[in-house]
């Protein structure tokens, strides 16, 4: 998928060269171009069903009821990690394309709400509610994946 998006990028960077005004930056103008591109990929992939502890692999299943408690803290090992990642990544694509984007900006390359605004088009304010409301999501999907144990604010699990 990250070699399609890739290959469509450029062939759509290339195929409209001649439209970049040089008004802003050629970065700018490219970055948009593989915003919108990716967004309009996520939105035509299928809906992804909610997940479901019978969707998790057995590595993840048992991560998760070891970990739930301390997934704030450090983890141990490199196992632990990619388990955690992946994990991170199955939940994430039950989000909504927008929502997606505005994670993965923001908490998985720290760029900042204005930079976030500025590659989507979006107004720092939207940016902002479509952050929050992805985090929630993602703690509700946690919340149905650990059953009565509770997820705080903070991601950490209170029993």
């Amino acid at each position: 998928m990250v070699e399609e998006a890739a290959q469509e990028i450029f062939l759509k960077a290339f195929t409209q060269l001649d439209s970049y005004e040089g008004r802003g930056s050629m970065e700018g103008w490219l970055t948009r171009i593989a915003t919108n591109t990716c967004l309009n990929m996520l939105r035509s992939a299928k809906r992804r069903p909610e997940l479901s502890l019978a969707d998790l692999t057995e590595d993840e299943s048992h991560w998760l009821d070891t970990n739930s408690e301390t997934a704030g803290d450090k983890l141990q090992t490199v196992e632990d990690k990619l388990v955690a990642s992946d994990l991170a990544d199955k939940l994430l694509v039950t989000l909504p394309a927008e929502d997606q984007v505005a994670l993965l900006m923001m908490d998985g390359e720290n760029a900042s709400v204005k930079e976030v605004a500025e590659a989507t088009g979006w107004s720092e304010s939207k940016v902002k509610v479509r952050a929050f409301r992805a985090r929630r999501k993602l703690r509700e999907a946690m919340e149905k994946l650990l059953g009565p144990k509770t997820v705080g604010r903070e991601g950490k699990v209170a029993q």
